[in-house]
């Protein structure tokens, strides 16, 4: 499929969107994810949805915002068929080489070609609820600059520090995001008045990527020293050397297209991250340019034997809602095999898992990696109903599901048994 996703790139720069589109719907053929035809007479399945879409932003600022809330509810709606689903996936894909909808074959223009255009689906604004800091705590804004560039940041420094030495939580916003909305949808710094920990959140630029996802499918921000990896680790080590921090305690954590950069990042650096957090994020390496990005986020990085991280890897817990449509609940699974196969001792590590569920909330299985001594290695928490938001987050920030479990908290406490 990967190979016939890249000709429908080619045929872009070629033979036009059309040629394209007939491309990416032979490949969608082939994988089976579009049949030709119904080979039954019974109606098509329910599409899978995100039920879990962003809180609703003030009255006012809706009618400004989001016209479209006057729309027919989504119920009403027929299913589409196999054949529209193909059609609609294919549009999707060209919409997200730049390439205007309707747009002729020789109105191809190649500057759009790059990969800032690829904006992950299921993002929209983000909230824009300000943050409530408490008496003696600061959230200050900070700037690095290297050799890749310039990204700003917020400090979170809680209202119980006093010189003492505390670890550092680098936490990665997901496309749209901002630090100020993926702090409020977090909760983390409330937890780090409760845990005594800084929390530093940079920032993703419109102009390095115009959705402001983080980088994740491009080659050269998979390489240590290179692009965003070294811009986050700067970041870290910037915090690090203004501020007394417990440099055993220095972990990051992200959502989305943040998470899948944080399994980069604690890739990359385990001199520099003693464990990684991902909610609803990919595999290391799992994409090397839009086609096979576009392919993982919808069906899932695949095993494979030729994606390996590197050896030294550190612990990891994941969080993936199984019924996440915007990155296939695959990548959790392959994201917490790979994260143990790299870690000393990880080929005889134990699973154990757990059932358990929040009241009035979702259910959700948990699996625990460790070493035969029960130096834990891994977190793989699936929670059953959720879609493509932060788990136990709150609706004062964008793309989160109050109906848990906590992930800000569960992350916390796996963080302070590994270090």
């Amino acid at each position: 499929m990967l190979a016939q996703m890249r000709a429908a790139t080619r045929n872009l720069m070629g033979s036009g969107p059309a040629a394209a589109t007939e491309a990416i719907q032979q490949a969608l053929s082939a994988a089976g994810l579009a049949p030709q035809a119904a080979t039954t007479q019974a109606p098509p399945p329910q599409p899978m949805r995100d039920i879990n879409p962003p809180p609703a932003p003030p009255p006012a600022q809706a009618r400004a915002e989001a016209p479209q809330a006057d729309a027919a509810p989504e119920a009403a709606s027929v299913p589409p068929t196999p054949a529209q689903a193909a059609q609609e996936f294919a549009q999707d894909f060209m919409a997200r080489l730049g390439v205007p909808a309707g747009l002729g074959q020789h109105s191809f223009d190649m500057p759009s070609f790059e990969l800032p255009n690829f904006h992950p689906p299921g993002f929209n604004a983000p909230a824009a609820t300000p943050a409530q800091i408490p008496a003696g705590a600061q959230f200050i804004d900070g700037v690095y600059r290297n050799h890749a560039g310039t990204r700003s940041y917020k400090l979170y420094i809680p209202s119980s520090y006093h010189g003492q030495a505390m670890p550092l939580i680098v936490m990665l916003h997901g496309c749209t995001q901002n630090p100020d909305d993926f702090a409020a949808g977090t909760q983390m710094n409330a937890l780090a008045e409760e845990k005594e920990c800084f929390v530093v959140y940079p920032a993703q630029t419109q102009g390095a990527n115009s959705s402001r996802c983080w980088n994740w499918f491009n080659a050269i921000d998979q390489q240590r020293d290179q692009g965003e990896p070294s811009l986050i680790a700067g970041i870290a080590r910037q915090v690090i050397d203004d501020y007394p921090v417990n440099e055993r305690e220095v972990f990051v954590a992200g959502l989305s297209a943040g998470g899948a950069m944080a399994v980069i990042v604690g890739t990359l650096y385990p001199d520099l991250f003693a464990a990684v957090g991902v909610h609803s994020g990919l595999p290391f390496a799992s994409a090397q340019d839009l086609p096979s990005a576009l392919a993982a986020m919808k069906g899932g990085a695949m095993p494979n034997a030729q994606r390996k991280a590197p050896a030294g890897g550190v612990p990891i817990i994941v969080f993936h809602g199984d019924r996440d449509t915007t990155v296939n609940p695959r990548n959790g699974d392959e994201l917490i095999a790979q994260g143990v196969r790299s870690q000393a001792g990880g080929k005889a590590a134990k699973a154990d898992s757990i059932d358990g569920s929040v009241p009035n909330g979702h259910r959700y299985t948990r699996t625990t990696h460790s070493q035969a001594d029960g130096s834990p290695l891994g977190e793989h928490w699936v929670i059953h109903g959720a879609g493509h938001a932060w788990s136990g987050g709150s609706n004062h920030g964008s793309y989160t599901d109050g109906k848990g479990p906590d992930a800000s908290r569960e992350m916390l406490r796996f963080f302070k048994t590994v270090s």
